[in-house]
């Protein structure tokens, strides 16, 4: 169980979380839609501790932290219980898809190099790139690197897997096979939650979304609540316009 209570973000003078609450069930995936600035990227960072937020409590199984007031050994705690997918992949240019999948479990976790690289070449296999264990980052594909990267962040094996716009670096035509790799991670009923453009695999793909505007979570429910039948005007607006550009 991940509980999110009241969390506040601001920059300056942008409000941009405004008391943001979350229940996330073990093994539920979480799909958070929005217009951008609606502060769902805001909110996941904050999760992570990427971000410092202003107020708010967050509850991992049966520890609870108080987010603005957190010790680093609380911090630690809870990054080695969650991982980050960006849209940018940051992967190590100087390490191999096996190396940047290990760094992590061997820092972090402080699992020793073999028993890493096995994990790892285990996990290359389940992602589809275990030819590609010897690669570097500059001599794969954007799809291909991002898969490395959700790669690294399910090694670590999170109790939360979040994902931020996992696709929205990438071109139309490497977006399916991100997409795809997620709904297999899905299947195997890991707790996920989720920053997408993406409606149709939100749909598709999620136990519960959420949907933003402002700083605060408008409506949430299941993919045939939200997305079939919207009760706000603002959420309607919103998928009329996604609906637009489809």
């Amino acid at each position: 169980m991940i509980e999110l209570t009241d969390i506040r973000k601001s920059f300056e003078d942008n409000n941009v979380l405004k008391g943001v609450n979350l229940s996330i069930n073990t093994g539920e995936v979480v799909t958070v839609i929005g217009s951008s600035g609606s502060g769902k990227s805001t909110l996941l960072r904050c999760v992570n501790g990427l971000e410092k937020a202003d107020g708010g409590k967050l509850q991992i199984k049966d520890k609870i932290f108080s987010l603005d007031n957190i010790s680093k050994k609380e911090q630690l705690w809870i990054r080695r219980n969650t991982a980050m997918v960006f849209q940018g992949f940051y992967l190590f240019n100087n390490k191999t898809a096996l190396e940047n999948i290990t760094e992590g479990l061997i820092v972090v976790k402080k699992v020793k190099r073999e028993e890493a690289n096995r994990i790892g070449v285990e996990i290359l296999d389940k992602i589809g790139l275990k030819d590609k264990k010897s690669s570097y980052p500059n001599q794969l594909s954007g799809g291909q690197q991002q898969r490395v990267s959700i790669g690294r962040a399910i090694a670590l094996n999170p109790e939360i897997l979040m994902l931020d716009e996992p696709t929205s670096a990438l071109d139309p035509e490497l977006v399916n096979e991100v997409l795809m790799l997620i709904k297999d991670i899905a299947k195997q009923k890991k707790t996920m939650m989720i920053v997408t453009h993406e409606i149709n695999f939100a749909r598709n793909v999620s136990d519960k979304i959420v949907f933003m505007d402002n700083g605060v979570i408008v409506e949430q429910g299941s993919p045939k609540e939200v997305i079939d039948n919207p009760k706000t005007e603002r959420l309607k607006n919103f998928l009329l316009h996604i609906n637009k550009k489809l």
